[in-house]
């Protein structure tokens, strides 16, 4: 198992900007503390490992959201890259399979001279309902089956946990115990837009439904006050 230190729930500010200056001008604003985030494909993309490093450096603990998905080789390969950028949690999709989500494991591993992150694998995607998973993805199963099995497999394949709508967070926990964590997005704050999520819930909500890590974007990026929203977020779901 990883040894990795990271708080039993946490909020993660997902930094959903385009250039390394909107980024650190945003977390500029926070001053001494120092949220967890999570930088994805949009930011990794234009700014390379350099923005990680950057952050790092601030003190942030990072979530590095590739959902990798490929052949296994592949995959271990590029956790081995990843492993070497010093972040605390990084994914894979749980639809490449046990032997894939085995080997994105064996690359993080394949140091151990040092702690490993966190890998979590991503069930649904929280923009996918039920109707969508049926009709584009030609899944017939119902969509809490789906995730549960996704999980399973993760579990199976040694991962720490999954990504999944705090909708099914409890059932996760349920089938794969405990200490199997629970990312989830979707979340935002009540009032804001659901964008292009479909399984939302408030951070009080998340709390109630069992999700040990919450992910919030626009309603803390987007808000006149992050701060503010971040804290929020905390009060809501840290208490």
């Amino acid at each position: 198992m990883n040894t990795n230190t990271l708080p039993n729930k946490d909020v993660i500010v997902a930094l959903d900007f385009p250039t390394a200056e909107q980024t650190l001008a945003f977390l500029s604003q926070f001053g001494e503390r120092k949220p967890f985030v999570k930088i994805g494909m949009e930011l990794f993309y234009a700014e390379g490992p350099a923005i990680i490093r950057e952050i790092k450096a601030r003190g942030h603990k990072i979530f590095l959201d590739l959902k990798l998905h490929d052949i296994p080789h592949t995959v271990e390969m590029a956790m081995r890259v990843l492993a070497g950028l010093n972040v605390d949690m990084v994914n894979c999709h749980a639809s490449g399979t046990i032997t894939m989500m085995e080997a994105a494991l064996s690359g993080l591993e394949a140091d151990g001279s040092k702690k490993r992150p966190l890998i979590i694998a991503v069930t649904q995607l929280t923009s996918t309902d039920e109707e969508r998973m049926h009709r584009d993805l030609l899944i017939d199963r119902p969509l809490d089956e789906v995730v549960t099995a996704y999980a399973k497999n993760a579990c199976k394949a040694g991962l720490d946990g999954v990504v999944c709508s705090p909708l099914e967070a409890a059932k996760v926990h349920e089938a794969c115990g405990g200490a199997f964590i629970t990312v989830t997005p979707g979340i935002r704050l009540a009032g804001d837009a659901k964008g292009d999520q479909k399984r939302v819930t408030t951070p009080a909500d998340a709390k109630a439904l069992g999700s040990d890590f919450i992910v919030v974007g626009r309603s803390i990026t987007a808000a006149a006050d992050p701060v503010a929203a971040y804290n929020r977020c905390v009060e809501e779901f840290l208490g």
